[in-house]
């Protein structure tokens, strides 16, 4: 049965028992899903889900021939109809486990809290205590949080698969569940059961797919969902809880709490702004972005103001009130006789007028509780904080602090957080657009016939030039093509945003395969031509920082050298010190993986920081290191907090953005409580980064650069592996698009922005998330491994470099004492835990060419047996996630619902490609690889 599927029955005792309430609501929910296919598609389904589903655990369990044959045969002979209810089937059942295991992620910290355990790593906790011991004095953890920035940064990617409409139900579903933690009478038990089967039958009912390709409004809307769930509020109450954390640990003599009143963790997004490669954005995209932004969080702070207008009932002829508060309050329209004693209702009514009329400045259309009279609008979100602190200020001055929090203070944090603006957005176009952009300026204006023709050195002295000029090359009276229009107008509308939303609005411009100076310089000149840099007695201003994008191997190994002789510019110079001393850089972790590798792209990532850091430092500037980080480990993926604290030393500073994508949002940001845990992870390993004291000892040091060394000789083998398998194997890029759904899932209508930035079958115009999205589906994730087994083979027997048993010595030193390399390896286990080569040979089953199929695969193999060995001999460690149990036995329990999803996936993709290869498309076989698209992301989590 559907409810069967839980843990395995090898852990121990007290592992059970921590397990028991996580097995409880696994088999609660499989039942009433086994319950709702019962009712809505008949006793015969069922049946048939649960064959399913036993006979693929045979197949795995026993690698049984004949129940491949079985199940095979069992595949072949579904209906259509009943194929698509198996795969909606098993895939509800992936998004049911997850809900029930952030629940008991939920519940087994909240049982640490309960019992007074010590700090968990990852809570701010655990880093003041850290910090503390080490010495770190209370000022120096005040000067971190007034100087630092945190941004996660969410962009749209191909690989989200849930709809809101799913997330909404999913969400109440984790609510009602939650609710059965907590003491419960048998009728209110009954009534959440009732509940709860009410909302699996509306998954069940509910489209799970997009019919119509996602638009980029669209992809705005899923993104708001998270704030409105998340965001809103669990941002303002982690900041109570850091100050909580910060008093606690550096208590203040007379016991009071310390505010820290800078805005240190900030929300970023790219959708709407980010135009690489998606000819859907524009400039009407991001300006719709910004009204539905400052709707969003309008919406939200006249909620709090109206709810707090209902709570502060305080009358002046109980307690009095400051004379700030009673100024405000006179400048309310409310003029009620009923509360002329209640100044902060009617302060508040003001507030709120004033809330409403902002909101309709900025947008807003649809209003739901009109205000009691008219009121100006706020000019910006600092007279709106400041209104909100004049409250504070008189509660806390009349002994009713206690009305503060929870909910005036976490409007207050909201309003520095968010603004009128809700996420800064940014900018992001490819360098190649404005170099085309500027050679058709140049050409209409007599400046230069052939821009692009132009040498490095000639286009910088150029450039420098026009900069230096008064006049701009844009003419009215020029006719130009559709795409510098299109460029011109987004960057006069991120100007006309700024000054309507607020500076914060838009503050970023990233640039897409940067590769030379010029191509800062070019969007430095493409600002001047539309207001955003000015320059007046030679002092120049730049509204939109300038930050390179270095994506591909070469790109990265170039960073430093074009950021130093950057920086070198007197202009640059000028700007960078109007930007504090402060210049952000932007690495890209997708494309490196897919030019040179897993283990060559995550080398040549630490090189490039390690690089910048110098040069940065030499030249007195502070670097903000960008983090263009994926879902899964091929593209940068793994825990973050794991990955914060591998970073180089001197490459944090409190200063830290990064990228969060795709379904790994929804995983991480869709449950309220998993969210702040998520956000306090960013917060504490910048933290521990950032001030943790390094050992500055010749030993250490002498030893850091021996591994450095080894690392570098690693790499290099595993980039020629690499490369050998993906661009020089004959036959390689046709069998990656027969035995893997590439081609079906640039099909699905998963994002606004195409899988390949060509219309053709080559692996280097392959958009690196569709890349790695493909080899998770077929359980390979090959880019997450490919080539470490080689490199660390070839290493270890080289002759020349002393006995193996000293090179093996060597690698467990470096797994053991080199947080770079424990974190690779980490995540590379747990890529290897999810890959299954059972699985993945069914998909090989695709290639129809039998010699290119087997030459190709038993590479493949080859190649993760050797991986396999070596993780091994390095870790001493045979199981996968053996120092993660929690994780090893979360993904062991997936298998019994993913792996059916594997087998229908390649069943209906050879259905298809038959009828394709006719001429025919079958709607619900397709629909079907659609479905198994989406359970198999579930299943997996970090797979985009």
């Amino acid at each position: 049965m559907l409810n069967d599927v839980h843990a395995p029955q090898t852990a121990a005792p007290a592992t059970l028992d921590k397990d028991a309430p996580l097995k409880e609501d696994i088999r609660l929910l499989g039942r009433l899903l086994g319950d709702v296919l019962r009712e809505q598609e008949g006793d015969a389904v069922f049946n048939v889900v649960e064959t399913i589903r036993q006979t693929s655990v045979r197949f795995r369990r026993e690698d049984d021939a004949e129940a491949a044959m079985e199940l095979d045969a069992m595949l072949k002979d579904l209906t259509r109809n009943q194929t698509i209810s198996v795969v909606r089937a098993f895939s509800y059942f992936s998004h049911l486990a997850n809900i029930a295991e952030d629940q008991h992620h939920i519940r087994r910290r909240r049982a640490h809290l309960l019992a007074g355990s010590p700090a968990q790593k990852g809570s701010i906790s655990f880093a003041l205590k850290k910090l503390h011991g080490a010495g770190v004095p209370r000022a120096t953890i005040k000067r971190f949080f007034d100087d630092a920035l945190i941004a996660p940064v969410l962009t749209a990617h191909p690989t989200e698969v849930q709809r809101k409409s799913i997330l909404d139900a999913e969400h109440d579903i984790a609510r009602l569940l939650a609710e059965r933690d907590l003491p419960q009478t048998p009728k209110e038990q009954r009534a959440n059961l009732q509940l709860l089967r009410a909302r699996v039958s509306t998954l069940w009912q509910t489209r799970m797919l997009r019919y119509s390709k996602l638009t980029v409004a669209d992809e705005i809307e899923n993104a708001l969902s998270y704030y409105r769930i998340t965001f809103l509020r669990e941002l303002p109450a982690l900041y109570d809880d850091i100050e909580d954390d910060i008093a606690a640990e550096y208590p203040n003599a007379d016991g009071t709490t310390e505010a820290i009143n800078a805005a240190y963790v900030q929300m970023g997004s790219w959708i709407g702004g980010d135009r690489d490669g998606n000819p859907n954005v524009n400039a009407g995209t991001m300006q719709h972005a910004l009204v539905r932004h400052a709707t969003t969080v309008l919406d939200f702070y006249l909620d709090e103001a109206h709810a707090l207008g209902a709570e502060l009932s305080v009358s002046t002829l109980m307690v009095p009130a400051s004379a700030p508060l009673l100024a405000l309050a006179e400048q309310s329209p409310d003029a009620s006789p009923h509360r002329s004693d209640e100044p902060y209702r009617r302060a508040l009514i003001g507030v709120y007028a004033r809330l409403a009329a902002t909101a309709r400045s900025l947008g807003a259309t649809n209003i739901l509780r009109k205000e009691v009279g008219s009121a100006a609008p706020y000019p910006d979100a600092g007279a709106f904080v400041a209104d909100l602190r004049v409250i504070v200020a008189s509660l806390e001055a009349h002994h009713g602090g206690a009305l503060v929090r929870p909910r005036l203070s976490t409007l207050l944090r909201a309003a520095e957080i968010f603004g009128f603006h809700l996420a800064s957005l940014d900018m992001r176009q490819t360098s190649d657009v404005h170099q085309r952009v500027l050679a058709e300026l140049f050409a209409h204006s007599g400046v230069a016939p052939d821009y692009a023709a132009l040498s490095e050195e000639e286009k910088e002295t150029l450039l420098l030039a026009e900069l230096a000029q008064p006049r701009l090359l844009y003419s009215p009276y020029i006719t130009y093509s559709d795409e510098t229009n299109s460029e011109l107008a987004i960057l006069r509308a991120a100007r006309e945003i700024r000054q309507r939303y607020g500076a914060r609005a838009i503050r970023n411009y990233i640039i897409s395969h940067t590769e030379t100076v010029s191509d800062l310089l070019e969007v430095l000149l493409l600002q001047k031509e539309t207001g955003l840099l000015r320059t007046e007695g030679g002092d120049s201003t730049c509204e939109l920082m300038v930050i390179p994008l270095f994506e591909t191997i070469p790109d990265l190994q170039r960073a430093a050298g074009i950021m130093s002789r950057t920086m070198a510019l007197p202009l640059v110079k000028q700007l960078i010190a109007r930007q504090g001393q402060l210049q952000e850089v932007m690495l890209g972790y997708s494309d490196s993986n897919k030019d040179g590798g897993f283990l060559t792209s995550n080398w040549e990532l630490y090189k490039a920081e390690l690089a910048l850091v110098a040069d940065f430092r030499q030249a007195g500037v502070k670097l903000r290191l960008f983090h263009g980080r994926g879902g899964t480990v091929g593209r940068g993926g793994g825990p973050s907090y794991e990955a914060i604290l591998a970073q180089p030393p001197g490459t944090v500073n409190g200063q830290i953005r990064l990228t969060e994508q795709g379904e790994i949002i929804a995983s991480k940001f869709s449950n309220a409580e998993i969210g702040r845990r998520n956000l306090e992870l960013l917060v504490a390993a910048t933290l521990e980064a950032s001030l943790t004291p390094q050992e500055d000892d010749a030993a250490r040091s002498s030893t850091l650069a021996q591994f450095e060394s080894v690392m570098a000789e690693l790499s290099q083998l595993a980039y020629k592996a690499y490369r050998n398998l993906v661009y020089e194997t004959p036959g390689f890029t046709e069998y990656f698009f027969a035995a893997t759904p590439i081609a079906e899932i640039a099909e699905l209508n998963l994002g606004s922005r195409p899988a390949s930035r060509k219309a053709n079958q080559r692996i280097e115009d392959l958009r690196a998330i569709p890349w790695g999205f493909s080899w998770g589906q077929c359980r390979l994730l090959l880019p997450g491994w490919y080539g470490f087994g080689s490199a660390i083979g070839a290493w270890i027997n080289d002759a020349q470099g002393g006995s193996k048993d000293e090179r093996i010595a060597t690698l467990r030193a470096m797994h053991a004492q080199w947080p770079f390399f424990a974190t690779l390896l980490s995540n590379m286990d747990m890529v290897l835990a999810k890959t299954d080569l059972a699985i993945a040979s069914r998909y090989a089953e695709l290639v129809a060419d039998t010699e290119l199929r087997e030459r190709i695969y038993k590479r493949i193999t080859q190649e993760h047996g050797h991986t396999l060995q070596c993780l091994e001999l390095i870790t001493g460690k045979a199981e996968r996630l053996a120092g993660n149990p929690m994780l090893a036995r979360s993904i062991q329990n997936r298998f019994a619902y993913l792996d059916p999803l594997n087998h229908l996936q390649v069943e209906l993709i050879k259905r298809h490609r038959a009828l394709s290869s006719s001429g025919d498309v079958d709607e619900r076989v397709h629909r079907g690889i659609q479905l198994s698209i989406n359970g198999v992301a579930a299943g997996l989590r970090n797979t985009g």
